[in-house]
């Protein structure tokens, strides 16, 4: 049976991040991508110099259109933009109407550009007892703890502390990532009604991670359905990043911070 697969989220033109990433990353791990568009974007490896938001009542009905025709096993919900699109989101998944979803909650991208509204957080932060698993990077962690800018986790040691306190907030399960960590292994730390997990491969000395974040909440979303627990979908989705992140060298795209291989697999072994 085929694994049908949703990304609510923002188009990046250049292929790197948003819907793009993700379609070519459930292509990769053998599920079927469909996607529904919360903005578009003048984007390129070098930064974003523009944002058109999608009507919030046009998203819904992409969303309910999609919903009632094909089976989704799993969503992932990236860039939402503005408060608007934020809540109705988190309507839908208020509803059930969105199954078994990652929440990356996605304010910034790679090279530095604003990608959520200041009064879309609250909305997003409201979400969070709604979702599967939230997948924020560590400026996103003090977001949506409303914490000072320098109280982001500078270790593993207060990693595991805001994986709890996003717990607290209502989050079913969290994965905290370590990546802006200044060194050592990429560490990243994985919070359920188990406790805590540590998941650590090596760090890739790359300046191509255009994308990232994306990539590795869509491949938790394409792997969750087909995996028996959700730490074995998050620690292979994982494994298969730091694959895609070596070899995105190999591609040479753009000027600026380049993208992951999303086919590695497949083009380094036919």
């Amino acid at each position: 049976m085929t694994t049908i697969v949703l990304t609510v989220a923002g188009s990046d033109p250049s292929g790197g991040a948003g819907i793009q990433a993700d379609l070519k990353t459930f292509a990769a791990l053998g599920a079927y991508g469909c996607a529904v568009l919360t903005s578009l974007t003048a984007q390129s490896t070098q930064g974003v110099t523009g944002v058109l938001p999608v009507p919030a009542a046009f998203v819904q009905e992409q969303v309910e259109t999609l919903v009632a025709d094909l089976d989704v096993a799993a969503t992932k919900i990236g860039m939402l933009g503005t408060a608007e699109v934020a809540r109705t989101v988190g309507d839908l998944c208020r509803s059930g109407s969105l199954p078994r979803v990652v929440l990356d909650p996605v304010m910034v991208s790679t090279a530095g550009s604003r990608l959520l509204d200041e009064d879309a957080i609250e909305e997003v932060r409201s979400m969070l007892p709604h979702v599967a698993a939230i997948t924020p990077n560590l400026p996103e962690a003090a977001v949506l703890l409303g914490l000072d800018p320098e109280a982001q986790a500078g270790d593993v040691a207060t990693m595991r502390d805001q994986a709890l306190a996003l717990r607290d907030l209502g989050a079913e399960r969290v994965l905290l990532k370590g990546g802006h960590l200044a060194d050592g292994d990429a560490v990243d730390v994985w919070a359920d009604a188990d406790g805590l997990t540590e998941l650590r491969t090596p760090r890739v000395d790359t300046p191509h991670t255009h994308g990232t974040g994306c990539t590795l909440s869509s491949a938790i979303t394409a792997l969750v359905p087909v995996r028996d627990t959700w730490i074995e979908a998050v620690t292979d989705a994982k494994d298969w990043l730091t694959g895609a992140l070596e070899r995105g060298r190999d591609l040479a795209i753009g000027h600026g911070p380049g993208p992951v291989h999303h086919a590695w697999r497949q083009h380094h072994n036919p």
